[in-house]
């Protein structure tokens, strides 16, 4: 199937995080710039495809758990990425019909694509903003509609606060939405860690970085970090098939650069 075109205002020569997480995922929603900088990674770490996979189904089970189990009927996904199988909307829909859904990301075409899967539904939103101008994400006419931040929430940031540098102040970011989520309110997130092999971890960040898509990976300690002020829920930060899998998976954690973890509002 051939990639489409790029939409107006949209540079295609230009590499996207989101477009390129779309490229691992096998995806159609990407360009010869994305998959430039994707492929010279995957050529260095083989396993990157099959994290991207993990990672997207460690964000379903997660959300499954938050609409059946935890009883949230609000979501807020941020950084959602290019709409694919199993979204966050599609799944909360099977758990808790009824909830309602807001996803955010900066990127054009991933409004654009997630505006289209959407129609004319009530209950979910796509809003373009960006995590670092919190202010105005949080100012979105879609956002006030459908999110009470008087009622529990689920906050989801899988895979976006590695995009984040510490001068762009992502631990600030995240403890402003904390102080404002109501107690029993849920924060899932994933990033990649550079624990398991650190200068392997830091190659591959210079690699992306020189491409044009900068990424950083955060420790343990670093990642927990985002956590504060949560109790964390079973099995707590772990690689993404370790978080409570429906069967028993054969993948390897040491080839997992990823922690995965879903927090608890104190």
């Amino acid at each position: 199937m051939p990639h489409r075109p790029a939409p107006e205002g949209v540079d295609p020569n230009t590499p996207s995080a989101a477009r390129i997480y779309d490229y691992a995922l096998g995806g159609k929603d990407n360009y010869a710039a994305d998959r430039a900088v994707a492929e010279k990674v995957f050529a260095m770490a083989p396993e990157m495809p099959v994290m991207a996979r993990q990672n997207r189904e460690f964000l379903g089970r997660a959300v499954r758990y938050l609409a059946a189990e935890a009883g949230v009927r609000q979501f807020l996904d941020i950084g959602s990425g290019l709409p694919t199988q199993q979204n966050v909307h599609q799944v909360v829909e099977e758990a808790a019909p009824g909830s309602s859904v807001v996803y955010v990301d900066y990127d054009p075409i991933v409004v654009a694509h997630g505006a289209a899967l959407i129609g004319t539904r009530d209950d979910v939103a796509f809003v373009r903003g960006d995590l670092r101008e919190l202010d105005a994400v949080l100012a979105a006419p879609d956002l006030r509609r459908l999110i009470d931040f008087d009622r529990p929430v689920a906050v989801l940031m899988v895979a976006v606060l590695h995009f984040v540098p510490d001068g762009d102040k992502p631990y600030e970011v995240v403890s402003r939405l904390r102080e404002l989520m109501a107690p029993g309110s849920y924060l899932a997130v994933s990033h990649v860690t550079p624990d398991p092999h650190p200068e392997e971890t830091a190659e591959l960040a210079a690699v992306s970085t020189r491409a044009g898509a900068p990424w950083i990976a955060r420790s343990r300690a670093e990642i927990m970090r985002f956590l504060d002020g949560f109790d964390l829920v079973e099995p707590g930060l772990v690689t993404p098939p370790e978080w409570r899998p429906g069967i028993a998976r054969r993948v390897d954690p040491a080839k997992m650069w990823v922690l995965s973890g879903v927090g608890r509002r104190r």
